[in-house]
């Protein structure tokens, strides 16, 4: 017998409260070890190969159709990968593999959809709902990996899906589905089937409260992909992230909206975003922001009023609470703009999620403009990083983000100083104004 860690995969041949290895609580699981048998080998070892010898196929990626989910995995699916898809349970993880499945099928790729939760007719019902009726697409339904390959290597099929791999178990460990071991046993035997046979496998995975994939890290460290699904249900936009991919960048991202027919893609996000801005209202700023090489126009909201309690309250909805608290304390500090005793507000319509500081330059001026009652102009963008001593600093690709602005109709760009240096006419259309403290910030905007 041996303990694993359910957070790292750390194994101990005694039960102890506190991982070493990661420092979880409560997360040493007993398992037993495995039976000694003799498994068959992952792959013909070949001999070394200098690498410019090593030959292509024309077209290694098989492209599904759908633009958003292609662009989040570098251009499409690449042969024998393993992807692994996870995200909050009704976000949207089992109805997205089953439109890139038919997507794929109708190309002529004949597909599996394995259920280890739902039975066949269920299945069917989600699938005449989506409009997936594809004589290629088939379903099977089981837990045992063992009994799985039975079938499925003698099917050859292009691209198999295994939803999820939390109910799947193996013969050789007599622990119970969903431990340690056997999600990492048997995501090992659907990685080694990838390998050998050259053929796409999709992962789906159920998540922890904390938002991580549940099961050992050992399985992110597994697949070649791990794509996030995000996304509040109580919204109808879902993000579909890379934050590991072999093939391709992971600062993509895919948008889309979850309709009655099923998740849709949504080509232009930022159109979509601001369509229901409000005219001439106080504490409301559009920002771009950049996801991956994609330029994204939010708005940001604030709320700023004299406090009725004691302690002021500070709520911020889609950035960071802690980078609300430094900017309110350097617009005290630089332009004497004293918040201390104020309600503050922060929210990013639309309920997307703002990591990046660019931001930080529109969520002072959502701030002031909501203090003095005093809109901004409507056509008007602004990003850049705010510092401590109230200076305004360069970010990453100015060029984009105000092209993007340029598009859907702005014409009036603030910007940090030394990012709008020379760049007074590279769009056409747009003024461009710098600003390299809070003060000039201020002069722009009133």
């Amino acid at each position: 017998m041996k303990h694993v860690c359910r957070s790292c995969g750390y194994q101990s041949p005694k039960w102890l409260g506190r991982c070493p290895e990661c420092g979880e609580w409560n997360t040493m699981t007993e398992e037993q070890e495995l039976s000694h048998k003799k498994r068959s080998r992952a792959g013909s070892l070949q001999d070394p190969k200098p690498i410019d010898q090593i030959t292509l196929a024309p077209e290694m990626r098989l492209t599904t159709g759908i633009k958003e989910f292609d662009r989040t995995l570098g251009g499409g699916l690449v042969p024998g990968s393993l992807t692994l898809i996870g995200g909050d349970p009704g976000i949207g993880k089992s109805t997205l593999v089953m439109q890139v499945l038919d997507r794929l099928s109708i190309k002529g790729v004949r597909s599996i959809y394995l259920s280890g939760e739902e039975s066949a007719q269920q299945i069917r019902l989600r699938a005449d709902r989506l409009g997936a009726s594809s004589p290629l697409l088939h379903v099977m339904t089981g837990t045992c990996v063992e009994e799985i390959m039975d079938k499925v290597r003698p099917f050859k099929p292009g691209l198999l899906a295994v939803d999820s791999i939390q109910t799947m178990f193996t013969e050789d460990i007599s622990s119970a589905p969903g431990s340690v071991g056997q999600v990492r046993e048997s995501a090992s035997r659907f990685m080694a089937y990838a390998k050998q046979t050259g053929v796409p496998v999709f992962l789906v995975g159920h998540v922890t409260k904390d938002g991580a994939i549940a099961g050992p890290k050992l399985l992110e460290h597994l697949v070649d992909t791990v794509l996030y699904f995000e996304g509040d249900t109580a919204h109808i936009f879902r993000i579909l992230r890379a934050v590991k991919n072999r093939y391709g960048s992971t600062n993509e991202i895919g948008v889309f909206e979850m309709k009655d027919a099923g998740l849709e893609e949504v080509g232009n996000p930022s159109r979509v975003l601001l369509g229901e801005r409000p005219e001439g209202a106080s504490g409301s700023v559009v920002t771009p922001c950049l996801e991956g090489t994609r330029p994204l126009l939010l708005e940001i909201q604030a709320l700023v009023g004299s406090s009725a309690i004691g302690i002021p309250r500070r709520t911020a909805v889609g950035v960071d609470h802690n980078r609300i608290s430094l900017l309110v304390a350097v617009l005290g500090k630089r332009l004497e703009m004293q918040l201390g005793d104020q309600d503050i507000f922060v929210n990013v319509a639309g309920g997307l999620r703002v990591d990046e500081p660019a931001a930080d330059l529109a969520i002072v001026s959502a701030m002031i403009s909501s203090f003095l009652n005093r809109p901004i102009e409507r056509d008007a963008v602004i990003f850049g990083e705010v510092g401590l001593t109230g200076e305004i600093r360069g970010v990453s690709q100015p060029d984009l983000r105000v092209r993007e602005a340029k598009k859907l109709g702005f014409n009036r760009c603030i910007m940090p100083k030394s990012n709008a240096e020379g760049r007074s006419d590279f769009v056409k259309g747009i003024k461009i104004e710098g600003a390299a403290s809070l003060q000039e910030l201020f002069r722009a905007l009133f």
